[in-house]
């Protein structure tokens, strides 16, 4: 799928590290560190704008690095960007750990999965079909 982009930031394209990554790291486009508080939450710009073709959407997601080393994540996770927005990119990041968390200019924060998807038309019905399962959720199968 191509996509168009606007990258507004001193930073390289995002792109995939490896060969069978899903996603595309994104990076802090801030002019200095910024420093997080405990349970403190920042919006963080990217610097990028993107067009996304109708029945595409792009899912902004934590990075586990980040997770696990610095308590940091994505709320709203994951975030969707529709294929008519053509606002910057932005990360609302989390401080979860704590201690004081320090973000670099061009630090990758978050990671980008860009994916098709359906758009559904509903068929109100007064039943559904039965399957093994039924209405069992939120730990029914005892696991």
């Amino acid at each position: 799928m191509q996509v168009r982009i606007i990258n507004r930031s001193p930073y390289p394209l995002p792109q995939y590290e490896t060969a069978g990554s899903a996603g595309m790291d994104l990076r802090a486009d801030i002019p200095e560190p910024l420093q997080l508080q405990p349970m403190q939450r920042l919006l963080i710009p990217t610097g990028l704008y993107i067009a996304l073709p109708p029945g595409a959407e792009a899912q902004i997601r934590p990075r586990s690095g980040l997770a696990i080393k610095k308590g940091l994540t994505m709320l709203n996770s994951p975030g969707t960007i529709d294929s008519d927005y053509r606002g910057e990119i932005k990360c609302i990041v989390v401080n979860l750990s704590a201690e004081i968390q320090t973000i670099e200019p061009g630090e990758r924060i978050a990671q980008m999965v860009v994916a098709r998807y359906e758009t559904v038309e509903w068929d109100a019905v007064e039943t559904l079909d039965d399957t093994e399962r039924g209405a069992g959720g939120f730990g029914s199968t005892g696991k």
